[in-house]
């Protein structure tokens, strides 16, 4: 490269996005989130929301100008609410939801589209971080390795336990360089079953998949065209011209499957021979909790002396770590041990904790009643 390209490359980096992705329900969270509330929109930690919480961690890295919401059409006016310092376009609306790989081809697109060549960080809005810094620490490590190999990168996190909720990341060699952090990744696994979790939380190859992506566009736009081609072949071109937009997007939602990009591009991608980029794995320096169920709230309320996890007023005779919500009325265990019990006003939640990943199934049991109200 010229000095006088070198110069212009160096006044005109490649810019930056965070994309923030918003638009998930609230299954597992019911009956606290519902279909018109879903978990990124409540205070469940404190008056910021998850939303809020994960905007405001992204700032010191992303302008204000630089950070794009996807939400699904319900949530569209809570989330402008709760962010009205964004630009009102920088909120892209899904018409339905087809889950994140959807979710991050619109963002790739609005940003080809608007922008041009960018690198864009993809993060989900419902998890909980306290060290801020160490994870900007590592995004911008992630953002510079993208930036350096135009690979897909990824963020993993060292497992603290065996974890069957969440998917794990094998690990191959390092990057090496300037990333000593990072690996190229030999493959993807879902949730695991427990005994396979144990293997793979003490083999010092695998990492937990916190679910963040930075990359390229491009280099993301063409691993979806190779892995799958239908959500690319949708949503190419889908923001301009800007008459005809909303049907448009509505038409692609409607021809394309709903997939996690996990699915979708990283695990076909790391299992292809041919794979036109990359795909590496920095790892996550900071905590990290997906607050994903309320089982999870265990480790984030404050716990009373027999260990049980508070939100509100709780009378508890002979009962230990439970995970309690009553914001408005008293709730009472007498001789009960490891439950959730969450009381939202019109319905109450009882289970046991490790059965905590199982609420869904209390929803998918209202929709087949038609008992919309509770949804």
């Amino acid at each position: 490269m010229s000095a006088k390209r070198a110069a212009a490359s160096h006044r005109n980096p490649i810019p930056t996005y965070a994309v923030v992705m918003a638009g998930g329900g609230s299954t597992r969270f019911w009956p606290l989130g519902r279909a018109n509330r879903p978990k990124h929109v409540l205070s469940i930690l404190g008056k910021q929301t998850l939303l809020q919480a994960t905007v405001k961690r992204l700032a010191p890295i992303f302008s204000r100008r630089r950070i794009l919401v996807v939400t699904g059409s319900a949530h569209e006016n809570e989330v402008r609410s709760q962010l009205p310092f964004l630009p009102s376009d920088h909120i892209l609306v899904e018409p339905l939801q087809r889950n994140t790989a959807a979710c991050i081809a619109l963002a790739a697109e609005w940003l080809a589209t608007h922008v041009g060549e960018a690198i864009m960080a993809a993060t989900p809005s419902d998890h909980v971080i306290v060290d801020a810094a160490g994870q900007r620490r590592t995004l911008e490590t992630a953002l510079a390795l993208a930036a350096a190999e135009r690979c897909l990168v990824t963020i993993g996190v060292i497992p603290k336990r065996p974890e069957a909720g969440y998917g794990y990341i094998e690990v191959d060699a390092r990057v090496g360089g300037k990333f000593p952090s990072a690996h190229w990744v030999k493959c993807f696994h879902e949730k695991p079953d427990l005994a396979t979790a144990r293997r793979y939380s003490s083999s010092g190859k695998h990492l937990w998949n916190s679910g963040i992506f930075i990359w390229h566009t491009t280099a993301f736009r063409d691993a979806l065209r190779q892995c799958e081609p239908r959500i690319a072949a949708a949503l190419e071109q889908v923001w301009k011209p800007l008459r005809g937009r909303e049907a448009r997007i509505r038409a692609a939602y409607r021809q394309i499957p709903s997939l996690p990009v996990d699915l979708a591009v990283m695990q076909p991608l790391s299992m292809r021979s041919d794979a036109v980029v990359r795909i590496a794995v920095v790892d996550g320096g900071f905590d990290w909790i997906d607050a994903g169920n309320w089982d999870a709230m265990a480790a984030l309320w404050p716990k009373d002396e027999a260990g049980n996890a508070v939100r509100g007023k709780v009378l508890a005779i002979d009962s230990r770590d439970s995970v309690v919500y009553c914001p408005d009325r008293l709730v009472a265990l007498v001789g009960v041990d490891n439950l959730v019990v969450v009381d939202a006003g019109d319905v109450t939640l009882v289970c046991p904790r490790e059965r905590a990943q199982d609420v869904r199934r209390v929803v998918s049991a209202l929709q087949e009643r038609g008992w919309k109200s509770y949804l």
